[in-house]
């Protein structure tokens, strides 16, 4: 072991180190092995609020929506005032269709971080899963590029939610700063194209659980941000 990855782990308790290295191995996409060791740490120290916080994104990402929202729940328990946990139930309660739920915990989110975009852009993501309040989501969309103005996704968000409000002008004109910030988001290059009448929108009903996230089987609708995938 290098001096530095010593020095870095000098002091730290086995549950912190254990949460450490599942980080590493989830940064590194590998969220499967990542899972696997934290659950060995969270057996040993369940009260361990950073790991359920990580738990609950790992299973997010492995697609075991209520072992994410179980994990959530405990963490939000042990750290009731850290809008991670919050956020991250927020979406699951989404992608299982809550959608009531997961409005009312995203904007728990914004009430105890409200200078954090992601909890804005959130919140902007739940109403538009709901398809309901769209003025809010777009508002919520305004303010998430207000607070971090170069962030692709925050354009992204605005895009469809002026779209969502009839207006595909300013639609556009969002997708269009969204790809000059990140031209490589096939997901954002695809509903430019849908706007520009290029290709057509998906003809399927919005769906009101997870599968309104759809796992598409279309190339140009994939992304690794969860939210993209609204049809």
């Amino acid at each position: 072991m290098s001096h530095d990855l010593l020095s870095a782990t000098d002091g730290m308790t086995a549950t912190e180190l254990g949460v450490a290295r599942a980080a590493a191995l989830f940064e590194r996409v590998d969220p499967g092995k990542a899972a696997a060791l934290l659950e060995k740490v969270l057996a040993d120290d369940p009260g361990s609020a950073a790991g359920w916080i990580l738990m609950a994104r790992i299973w997010l990402v492995l697609d075991q929506i209520e072992a994410a929202l179980d994990a959530g729940a405990k963490a939000i328990a042990l750290a009731p005032e850290d809008p991670r946990p919050l956020a991250t139930v927020s979406r699951a309660l989404t992608l299982m269709g809550r959608h009531e739920e997961a409005v009312t915990m995203a904007y728990r989110a914004v009430i105890v971080d409200p200078k954090n975009p992601l909890w804005h852009d959130r919140v902007a993501w739940a109403l538009l899963a709901a398809d309901r309040q769209i003025g809010d989501a777009e508002q919520a969309a305004r303010t998430a590029i207000g607070l971090d103005p170069n962030e692709a996704h925050y354009y992204f968000t605005h895009g469809v939610a002026l779209d969502a409000l009839g207006h595909a002008d300013q639609a556009r004109q969002a997708l269009m700063i969204s790809l000059r910030l990140e031209p490589e988001n096939t997901v954002a290059r695809h509903r430019l194209a849908v706007l520009n009448g290029e290709t057509q929108r998906a003809s399927e009903p919005k769906k009101r659980g997870w599968k309104l996230f759809g796992r598409t089987k279309s190339p140009e609708a994939r992304s690794s941000r969860p939210e993209e995938y609204l049809p």
